[in-house]
């Protein structure tokens, strides 16, 4: 037992750990470094394999293309695969030219237009074949298919 007047002895604190050494293991850096290249290589990759944008210009030549009112494009594949639709309509007639924005790699499509003419029931057809190279721009001259009377 202790004796009276005398403080019974602090108990052992045990003594701090030394702080690691700083260096390139323990700093957060590389691990932040290491997520940020394979997000840019992701990135890079995600890109490089992009489809370049192109645009499909038509012009609209001959006579009878005052009485569209709507043309609906459609691009497809060699499977029949449509690749891309697009529908525009007109109030009084298409201008000269008509563009389509879309994306699409090189080679060959097939290529379906159709064309509503005011006071038709049934919408025209216009098929063709586009190439595309390098090029960003693709100018399609474009005849309206010859009136039908019946007689």
């Amino acid at each position: 037992m202790a004796e009276e007047g005398t403080t019974p002895p602090a108990p052992e604190v045990p003594a701090p750990l030394p702080k690691p050494r700083p260096g390139w293991r323990t700093h957060p850096l590389p691990k932040r470094l290491a997520l940020i290249a394979i997000v840019a290589v992701g990135l890079w990759l995600w890109k490089a394999t992009d489809l370049p944008e192109r645009q499909l210009i038509f012009q609209l030549t001959g006579d009878g293309w005052s009485g569209v009112r709507a043309v609906d494009l459609q691009v497809l594949d060699d499977e029949e695969h449509i690749l891309k639709r697009e529908e525009r309509f007109f109030a009084n007639g298409p201008p000269p030219e008509v563009t389509f924005k879309m994306r699409l790699p090189e080679g060959t499509f097939r290529t379906l237009l159709f064309v509503k003419v005011e006071g038709r029931e049934k919408r025209d057809v216009v098929r063709g074949r586009l190439m595309v190279g390098e090029s960003t721009a693709i100018v399609v001259p474009l005849r309206l298919p010859g009136n039908k009377t019946k007689p």
